[in-house]
């Protein structure tokens, strides 16, 4: 069976706020790097990009976040390094990713390195709302392999495991959305989320209603979660949604943004009632998927440009801003990609 983007492989999370939490990072990565067979080459790059992505967040906000994450496309695996702060931002963009320039005194080779060294880049940083930086490498250099979606999923503080989890995955035409919320927090939450992870990951072509029947069998030995499943058909443009428990979900295009709803119950104890719902989804939309870890009162046009960003940087903008902290929390993004 092919490897699914999910969170279940769990990304490393590292607080930045001091020249020590660099090294951190940089042995983080290398343990990354091994598992994705990265040759010493690559993962001197890999070891790069942490530390100007660390070096300039502890520079121009003080402190912020770095997660590392694999990632895996049609055999290849990965690693995607995200950088996020909420510091003051980038006045000029273009001039910033030109090496010579700075702002802190420095060389100002730091931002030009990071766009050269990776095999996909992309940057949010409007002048006094913070800073996202992502950043992905393959294990063979290949600037235009693409991916469709890019997810987050932060554990509640203090918790190493995370009772929320997402997964992308392809069978044919069809392109499986998972968001999954366990009961409550840690390790048994964290039980639930993998169980329907693995369950999804075996027949991803299947329904919605059919495939939350298969998790509700799979999960009836764990506490349950809250569950959301779309199954986007590139041929019909149009995505086949079910939901159940408290997982938002919407569809945002050029016409707006459209709801998607959910009923009450519990995968895996109480499931009462499963409708699926269709709706077209042209080339260009973006499916945004969150747990209830995620405040609801969210806008993407509060955010210019954000919706043409790498859905990595879409999912990482609306965590950092709005986490609700008191649970687990996730955001899983796909942009439906246009025909070739």
């Amino acid at each position: 069976m092919e490897k699914i983007n999910q969170s279940v492989e769990t990304s490393t999370w590292i607080t930045i706020t001091h020249a020590s939490d660099i090294a951190a990072a940089r042995r983080a990565g290398q343990l990354l790097a091994t598992s994705a067979r990265f040759d010493e080459v690559r993962a001197g790059q890999l070891a790069l990009l942490i530390t100007e992505a660390a070096t300039n967040i502890l520079k121009h906000a003080g402190d912020g976040t770095l997660v590392l994450s694999a990632v895996h496309a049609d055999g290849m695996d990965g690693i995607d390094v995200l950088a996020y702060d909420s510091g003051p931002g980038i006045g000029n963009l273009a001039q910033a990713l030109r090496d010579g320039s700075s702002s802190a005194g420095t060389s100002g080779t730091g931002l030009g390195a990071l766009h050269r060294l990776s095999d996909q880049f992309d940057v949010y940083a409007p002048r006094g709302k913070g800073a996202v930086f992502f950043m992905r490498l393959w294990h063979t250099p290949s600037p235009a392999r693409q991916l469709a979606s890019g997810g987050i999923s932060l554990p509640l503080a203090g918790e190493t495991a995370n009772g929320d989890a997402w997964a992308v995955a392809g069978a044919r035409q069809h392109t499986a959305l998972l968001m999954v919320d366990g009961l409550g927090h840690g390790p048994e939450a964290a039980k639930a989320a993998a169980a329907a992870i693995a369950t999804v990951a075996l027949q991803p072509s299947l329904r919605p209603t059919e495939q939350i029947q298969a998790c509700h069998a799979a999960l009836r030995n764990t506490r349950g979660a809250a569950l959301a499943l779309g199954l986007l058909d590139a041929a019909t443009s149009q995505l086949h949604f079910a939901g159940i428990g408290n997982i938002s979900a919407c569809v945002i295009d050029d016409s707006g943004r459209r709801q998607l709803a959910s009923y009450n119950g519990i995968v895996g104890h109480n499931l009462r009632k499963v409708q699926e719902f269709t709706v077209e989804c042209k080339p260009g939309a973006l499916v945004i998927m969150a747990t209830d870890g995620i405040g609801t009162q969210w806008d993407l046009d509060q955010y210019p440009g954000l919706a043409a960003c790498d859905p990595s940087v879409v999912a990482a903008v609306l965590l950092r801003d709005h986490a609700r902290q008191r649970d687990d929390a996730s955001v899983l993004v796909y942009r439906v990609p246009k025909a070739a």
